[in-house]
Order: structure tokens, then C-alpha cells, then sequence
């Protein structure tokens, strides 16, 4: 069977269990690249020729060329999935990337925004208009609950509850955020302006964020909104204003007012409780230390 036909159904079966645009497209890229490697540098098209020590060079071809731990690793976790697809059609008998090990990742310091920064930024955009009050609440969204790009663009009304909000996460799996009051101060601005603005107009979508013409936005232009108000608040050049830059200062910043690190990765919506605790290794110790304070067993006797 043809390596690149089974690549095909993979995508296919990714589409009818409904991840994500990006992740497809990811799993594709990866997936291609390795095989198109296999076929220039092995003459190796049909699956069943695929050995693991075949991902150990195509490896080792990345890292000549300086390509990270983490980077490999992704693209190991393709290949994983791949092949499980491949297992479970019977188009191969065992998944050899169990042969094939992770790599070690570097301990990585996530940088992210100051208090400042943040209040900067929420002060860049105004109230005069829809657009300017849309990008204002997206962002206090962003801050807010910490929730993905992805996720933002695709809540929807129904989501929308009083106290909270419903979350379409990873792989379809359900979760809620809390709207504070300071979130909600924002989204009762905003659903005002959203009704006068969109009033007679012929709306055929349900999603809470809105296009100027009424279209759901897309993940690019979130990521405009988020980089020009970090740019307009003078944000430090080596920070990364992204999306996911602010779920970082959502989860550091949580962390430092006392959540536990099991309860803040429900709320991220994590599947393992170690890729929250990344979070907790990046903050500075000082920072650690302060939070300590709180739990002092001495304090807390009577």
C-alpha cells in the first residue's frame, strides 16, 4: 500500500473526527515531508518498507540543520497518530514509532506580558465603534479565561451563559470558562453595539465575534488585533504578542494568585497536568517564593 494513499485516508479520517483545520494541516505537512524524504533518500513509497530506524535518520537529516527538540517531537506525535491510523486498517501490524524515542527537550523560560503591558494594551482600543469595541473585548476574552485562538473564534450565542461560558476545545472536548465581572463589563458593552450595528443586516451566523460584514473571524485576524495592540501599547520587543502569548499571562498569572496547577489545567483545557506545569517552570523564582507567602503554615495557625 502505497505510504502516500494511506496519508490521504489519514487526512480524511482527521476531517470526519473534526480537528481542527490547523492540526490537519499540520499532520499533513509533516507527514508529506517525511515521506517525500523516505521516497528521495531510500526509494521508499509503500508503507509496509517503513522501519523505525528510517524516522531515526529522517531525524537526524532535521537536526543537521538545527531544527529544535520540540519541533522533532511534533512531528514524531504525527507520525505516531499515522501510523495508529495505519494499524487500525490493517495496512500495518505494529506502530514502530515506539521504537523510535522523544527527544529532550530544552527547559524553555515563557516569556510573557507585564501587568503594564496588559493595561496597556486593554487601553488601546476605544468605544466609539463595533470594530473598536469587538477587538477591546477580545482581547479582555483572551485575558480573561485563557482560552485558545481557535476556540474564540468559534464560540457561539448558545455558548454564552450568565455566569459562564461553554468551550468547543481539543478534539471536541467540552469545557467551561468563568466570566467575571470584569469580562462581563465588557461583553454587555459590546452585545449592545454588536445589536445596533448588525440590525438590518442579513446575519447568517451565530458566532459571538463578528467580521465587519458579519462573518465568523478567522484565526489571522485575531492575531492582528492582538499584535497591533501590543505594538500601540510599546510592548517589549522580545515578547511575542500573540494569541497564546496572553494564555500564558493568563495561566502565570493565575498561578501567582493562588489556583492550583490540577484546576488551572481543566480551565486550559490541557490533557496532561505536565504540560500546565510548564507554566509554573517558567515563572521566576522570586515570584514562587512570593506565592508562598499565602500558604505559610505558621499564618494560617490560630
Amino acid at each position: 500500500m502505497y505510504a502516500k494513499d494511506v496519508l490521504k485516508e489519514y487526512i480524511f479520517d482527521c476531517e470526519i473526527r473534526k480537528l481542527s483545520k490547523r492540526t490537519i494541516k499540520t499532520y499533513r505537512i509533516n507527514i508529506s515531508l517525511f515521506l517525500d524524504f523516505l521516497k528521495e533518500e531510500y526509494d521508499i513509497e509503500d508503507i509496509e518498507e517503513i522501519r523505525h530506524q528510517h524516522i531515526k535518520q529522517y531525524f537526524k537529516f532535521l537536526m543537521k540543520k538545527d531544527l529544535s527538540e520540540t519541533y522533532i517531537n511534533s512531528i514524531l506525535k504525527c507520525l505516531r497518530s499515522y501510523f495508529r491510523y495505519a494499524i487500525s486498517e490493517d495496512y500495518v501490524v505494529k506502530n514502530i514509532c515506539d521504537k523510535v524515542p522523544w527527544q529532550r527537550e530544552k527547559k524553555v523560560m515563557i516569556e510573557t506580558f507585564s501587568d503594564d503591558e496588559v493595561v496597556n494594551m486593554m487601553k488601546v482600543y476605544g468605544h466609539s465603534s463595533y470594530l473598536e469595541v469587538r477587538n477591546a473585548t477580545i482581547l479582555a476574552f483572551l485575558f480573561d479565561t485563557g482560552i485558545r485562538n481557535n476556540e474564540l473564534c468559534c464560540i457561539t450565542n448558545k455558548y454564552i451563559k450568565e455566569m459562564d461560558i461553554l468551550i468547543q476545545g481539543k478534539g471536541n472536548k467540552e469545557r467551561y470558562v468563568a466570566i467575571s465581572p470584569y469580562l462581563k463589563k465588557y461583553m454587555i458593552k459590546y452585545e449592545r453595539i454588536k445589536e445596533f450595528y448588525f440590525k438590518y443586516k442579513n446575519i447568517k451566523y451565530d458566532n459571538y465575534f463578528l467580521s465587519r460584514t458579519g462573518k465568523p473571524l478567522t484565526i489571522e485576524a485575531v492575531e492582528r488585533i492582538v499584535k497591533l495592540a501590543g505594538e500601540r501599547a510599546k510592548v517589549r520587543d522580545e515578547i511575542r504578542c500573540s494569541p497564546h502569548t496572553c494564555r500564558h499571562y493568563f495561566a502565570q498569572k493565575s498561578l501567582q494568585n493562588g489556583l492550583d496547577v490540577y484546576s488551572l489545567s481543566r480551565i486550559l483545557g490541557h490533557e496532561d497536568i505536565s504540560i500546565t506545569k510548564r507554566y509554573l517552570q517558567s515563572m521566576e523564582d522570586r515570584k514562587i517564593v512570593r506565592m508562598s507567602v499565602k500558604t505559610s503554615p505558621l499564618m494560617n495557625l490560630k
